[in-house]
């Protein structure tokens, strides 16, 4: 298979300024970038996700961004192969891969051996795995350890909520009927075609929740509302996976006359900040990866 290929890895919660620090690095190293965000995949969902804009799109080559129609079905699976497969063209280039985004599960399927697509024992459907991934994504490992927790609270003691793998294949066996292996025996192996080198980026809280409040107020500015109401007209609902991220969902109350304008922004900014801790969580599991404080470099 020949020697693993490196690639560095930006992470980091929103807001926290990893597409200004990925693009500075890409420049440094002969790097391109491969976006690592659920959300910025996403055709047409410019200014909810705060993509890289098309100035900065064009400093550096981006990948794995705004590709995918809102009203199509896309799976950790797919993305995984998407971004091994840049990854290899990258490095066939003589150029350095750049993982950058705040979507946990998306690093995982990058790093670790994990194969999203395959059919776990007592005829689990992929659309059952996909679906608990996402529960995770949206609200949190603690709303997916909740599920198994009702399902046996015995196990849940046994498995910390950051484990994702093992939480979701332990409700896939109890929802079959399944009895819980030794899960001891499950640990997370690292995909040995790559060699990834992890950086972290954060802030101190205070300055952190103080630029989510402000990127809230600025997307507010460029145009939110209207981007929703374009997506609505394009024929996509408040059902649509797409549509479950943050700031796309309260503005959905706002539209449905649920809540003024006012209160979907301090709900916005409220499910952002908890979103970011929820990232910072994420990424404490890594044993490798460094942290750096942009607070700190003034």
């Amino acid at each position: 298979m020949g020697n693993p290929i490196p690639i560095f890895v930006v992470a980091g919660p929103t807001a926290v300024g990893k597409t200004e620090y990925a693009i500075d690095l890409a420049k440094r190293i002969d790097g391109e970038i491969v976006g690592c965000d659920s959300m910025q995949i996403y055709k047409y969902m410019d200014i909810g996700s705060a993509k890289p804009t098309f100035e900065e799109r064009k400093e550096v080559p981006h990948h794995l961004i705004d590709f995918v129609d809102p009203r199509e079905e896309f799976s950790v699976a797919r993305y995984q192969e998407l971004a091994r497969s840049a990854i290899r063209e990258i490095h066939s280039r003589g150029n350095v891969p750049i993982i950058s985004g705040g979507t946990g599960l998306y690093l995982d399927s990058i790093i670790y051996d994990i194969d999203f697509s395959k059919k776990p024992q007592g005829g689990v459907f992929n659309e059952r795995r996909d679906e608990l991934f996402n529960i995770a994504e949206l609200k949190g490992n603690d709303a997916l350890h909740g599920i198994l927790e009702r399902l046996s609270p015995e196990t849940a003691n046994k498995i910390h909520p950051n484990n994702l793998k093992k939480v979701v294949r332990a409700i896939e066996v109890l929802e079959n009927g399944g009895s819980i292996p030794d899960y001891k025996s499950i640990n997370l192996k690292k995909y040995s075609q790559i060699e990834a080198k992890m950086f972290c980026l954060t802030r101190d809280r205070e300055e952190l929740y103080d630029r989510i409040n402000r990127r809230v107020d600025i997307l507010m500015k460029k145009g939110l509302v209207s981007e929703i109401e374009g997506l609505l007209e394009m024929g996509l609902s408040e059902e649509q996976i797409s549509m479950k991220g943050i700031g796309y969902k309260e503005l959905f109350s706002y539209l449905n006359g649920e809540v003024d304008l006012d209160e979907a922004v301090r709900l916005i900014k409220r499910n952002t900040r908890r979103f970011a801790k929820r990232q910072l969580t994420w990424f404490r599991k890594y044993e490798d990866m460094e942290w750096i404080n942009l607070s700190l470099r003034g």
